[in-house]
């Protein structure tokens, strides 16, 4: 394999990967919405620099111990449940204590660029599923002559590249749409069917911690 076919046939998977429904296309949706521009921005950015973080382990085999070892893989997959579940809550309890409503009545709400961007980068790094899958999937795509950390960059850049244009369409229809839905009512259901989404998540991680051998 070339280095020119291993890059073709990553951007295939990965571009599958990116526009699948998860937690991270929520949260910038969400972001979008309801806070500004920036933030939402901010919180993609964290999201692709997570990615880049698990492609370069992936590409040197550090996270090969997520898959060699059931305790490193528990202990991931606690935390992210944990992490998931603990945001999917805060923002049903939040909706249903009426918190957004004062928030929503702002044009969008100014959250801290860099609370965005932890929130993406942490949100991704505590997902095991992205390690596996990049331990799965960069492994295959490494011709010989090349060094793994680079090649695993370069398979991370070109996920991100994916993830950039999808972050940026979901950013640029989040806030069109944000002017019309960022109303009290409209808020409270955004944030339960995100922390709903959230919290599913969570609870899965929560049931392969507790199915691991």
């Amino acid at each position: 394999m070339t280095f020119e076919q291993a890059v073709l046939g990553f951007a295939v998977v990965a571009a599958l990967l990116t526009v699948v429904p998860g937690v991270d296309t929520a949260l910038v949706l969400r972001s979008s919405i309801s806070h500004s521009r920036g933030y939402a921005a901010a919180t993609a950015l964290g999201v692709l620099s997570g990615t880049i973080a698990w492609g370069i382990a992936a590409a040197v085999g550090a996270t090969a111990l997520l898959a060699a070892s059931t305790l490193v893989y528990r202990v991931f997959s606690l935390a992210g449940a944990i992490y998931l579940a603990w945001m999917g809550a805060r923002f049903i309890v939040k909706s249903f204590r009426g918190g957004v409503a004062q928030d929503a009545e702002l044009p969008a709400l100014r959250g801290s660029a860099r609370r965005g961007f932890t929130t993406g980068l942490v949100t991704n790094l505590l997902n095991p599923k992205v390690g596996v899958f990049y331990l799965a999937a960069i492994p295959q795509f490494l011709p010989e002559g090349v060094s793994p950390i680079v090649m695993g960059t370069v398979l991370a850049l070109v996920h991100n590249a994916f993830g950039l244009v999808w972050f940026a369409a979901l950013i640029l229809a989040g806030s069109a749409l944000g002017a019309r839905l960022r109303s009290p009512r409209v808020m409270r259901w955004l944030d339960r069917v995100t922390g709903g989404v959230l919290l599913l998540f969570g609870v899965r991680l929560a049931l392969d911690f507790r199915s691991a051998p």
